[in-house]
């Protein structure tokens, strides 16, 4: 499958399903996506919706505020749900849209283990919709940019990567990030970034091996922070770190035998750079510096990044596509395949694990 490039469809109609943080990030986004209109939004509180709606009705395209996701998602409007609520409510938000005709656009982790995510591809399948992980990095024309040429071996052979990516929480322990039921993990929150960084760059992992430090709430165990090591194809290795309990400089770095690539804010970044070393002849000699390549995203970013994921789905659509090539099924599942046996590896166990 290659990666799509039919312009959008003329409008996308979008509902966002749930009104939190992340919610409001995307819409905000999408007011600026060319071919995307938001035509609803829906909570489970009346109020929540007609606030969220009001904040991005614009002159002749207003919002309209559901309180219920039931109706949401019977709104004959609606073209696409874009579904933003915690990771262990996906699977059942995703059946609702799927059985009401809608096409699903759902945050990530797609689900909270490979079991269920299975089981959202597959009802998609059955009900021929369209379904994409809402994994905004893969779809960032930046790193779209770096990997091409990166796999087309224009910065030499990569060698190691290191991604980390963290952030001290301090919340109510009901909150989504401190809740086991709402699917709390640094890894699952945080940590999915440089493992899909890693996966885009050297495709998937042969092997992963994770220590973590661990919470307890109630009768579940939870990561608050985890390393991971992973073994890829042709030698690579990756270096990968999340946390909810600390701040990282959210910076990743690709060695290669011709240089080093840098991204900050690698999950979105405004600039990333390659930076060549000149040949040396033997180990001890000092490798030339040369003057930094700046790496060209392929196409704008359009606000934070949020759009191009939006862009992504209306150009799947308007191709009829059923899945992305950008974050196809198989590379959500295989990444949720290796989360569930990191977290078996480390003894974490959710209420959803049963």
């Amino acid at each position: 499958m290659t990666e799509s490039s039919t312009p959008p469809a003329p409008s996308t109609r979008w509902g966002i399903l749930a009104t939190g943080k992340i919610a409001h990030q995307f819409a905000q986004d999408l007011l600026q996506t060319p071919g995307a209109q938001l035509v609803a939004v829906g909570s489970r509180r009346l109020a929540a919706a007609e606030e969220f709606a009001a904040a991005y009705s614009r002159e002749g395209e207003p919002v309209r505020a559901h309180g219920s996701y039931e109706d949401l998602v019977a709104d004959p409007e609606v073209d696409v749900v874009y579904i933003a609520t915690p990771h262990s409510l996906h699977l059942e938000n995703a059946r609702l849209a799927f059985e009401a005709g809608k096409h699903v656009l759902c945050e990530k982790p797609l689900t909270l283990n490979l079991a269920d995510a299975e089981e959202m591809v597959a009802l998609a399948r059955r009900h021929d919709r369209f379904l994409m992980e809402a994994m905004w990095m893969a779809c960032h024309p930046g790193i779209r940019a770096l990997r091409e040429r990166l796999h087309a071996g224009e910065f030499g052979r990569p060698a190691h990567i290191h991604a980390e990516l963290g952030f001290v929480v301090t919340a109510d322990p009901s909150d989504r990030m401190l809740d086991p039921a709402l699917g709390a993990s640094a890894l699952l929150d945080m940590g999915i970034y440089p493992l899909t960084f890693a996966h885009l760059m050297l495709g998937e992992a042969a092997a992963l091996t994770a220590q973590a430090d661990l919470a307890t709430a109630g009768e579940s165990t939870f990561d608050r922070a985890i390393a991971l090591t992973g073994k890829y194809a042709d030698g690579g290795l990756a270096t990968m770190v999340a946390s909810i309990t600390s701040w990282s400089s959210s910076a990743a770095t690709i060695a290669t035998d011709r240089g080093r690539i840098d991204l900050q804010e690698f999950h979105h970044p405004t600039t990333i750079t390659f930076t060549p070393r000149a040949v040396v002849a033997d180990w001890t000699a000092q490798g030339g510096t040369v003057e930094p390549v700046e790496i060209v995203p392929v196409e704008p970013v359009i606000g934070r990044g949020y759009g191009n994921e939006a862009l992504e789905v209306g150009r799947c659509l308007a191709a009829g596509l059923r899945e992305s090539p950008l974050v196809p099924h198989e590379q959500t599942l295989a990444l949720l395949r290796q989360m569930d046996d990191v977290r078996r590896q480390v003894g974490v166990h959710l209420p959803a694990d049963g």
